[in-house]
């Protein structure tokens, strides 16, 4: 058993589901170690097995609490069952390398302009930068999906430079548009579809990050590499209804 797992805390978060946590921060190497168990378990599921969802710090393991039961051999609790076949599944996971399970690499084209990006000039002050600045930092980073979530499509990004680091805002949005790309701590981000959010937002892609006419509707997974491109106003307006 790798010592990342055998370090890795498990608990009942309901009846119907186990949450395994690997750790306390984002880490590169936290986010592969739960790809490789969710492999294991999507390869080889449980009797009882629905699905897992990952979130930074590890993921939460769902199962029928009804089916689980009728495989027990011992008098055991379902919740205690599912433990037992987590820790048996661990054991079929050595320490994740940096090369395996590597996702799609994929480039979304941003347009920083201000009617796109309303607090570009509000994360450039917090940071004591130039807005051409935050950009250059934005787009010269390297971006991990750890996970989707908050919305359908929704791309939690891990690896942005903290010298463009800023709070959500203190006031929420009611509305944001589909493709806006904003910041929230060390974080960043696309919204697929027009929500409400509290994300600094610095940028629009013409991209359609969530469709669900798609075979895989969110343009994005966990484990995909991502990096931004600055395009002009021009070329945002340029893109085919198709490609939006």
């Amino acid at each position: 058993m790798s010592t990342l797992f055998e370090n890795a805390e498990l608990y009942v978060l309901s009846e119907t589901a186990i949450n395994i946590v690997f750790g306390t921060k984002i880490d590169p190497k936290i986010h592969r170690h739960t790809k490789k168990m969710m492999n294991v378990l999507e390869d080889a599921p449980f009797e009882g097995y629905l699905e897992c969802v990952p979130s930074y710090v590890g993921l939460t393991v769902f199962y029928d609490p009804v089916t689980v039961f009728h495989t027990m051999e011992k008098n055991d609790s379902p919740s205690t069952y599912v433990m037992e076949q987590l820790r048996e599944k661990a054991r079929e996971i050595g320490d994740a390398t940096e090369d395996e399970d590597e996702g799609d690499v994929v480039t979304i084209p941003v347009c920083y302009e201000d009617s796109f990006g309303p607090d570009l000039s509000h994360v450039a002050e917090e940071n004591n930068l130039s807005k051409e600045e935050v950009i250059h930092i934005h787009t010269s980073g390297e971006y991990l999906v750890y996970m989707i979530g908050f919305a359908p499509g929704f791309s939690f990004l891990g690896g942005m430079s903290k010298k463009i680091a800023t709070p959500r805002r203190s006031e929420p949005r009611t509305k944001i548009p589909a493709g806006a790309v904003g910041i929230a701590g060390v974080q960043t981000g696309v919204y697929p579809l027009e929500t409400p959010g509290g994300w600094q937002l610095i940028g629009q892609t013409p991209l359609k990050m969530f469709d669900s006419n798609r075979e895989q509707p969110s343009l994005l997974k966990s484990g995909d590499t991502v990096y931004f491109k600055a395009i002009t106003r021009a070329e945002f307006e340029s893109y085919e209804e198709g490609d939006r």
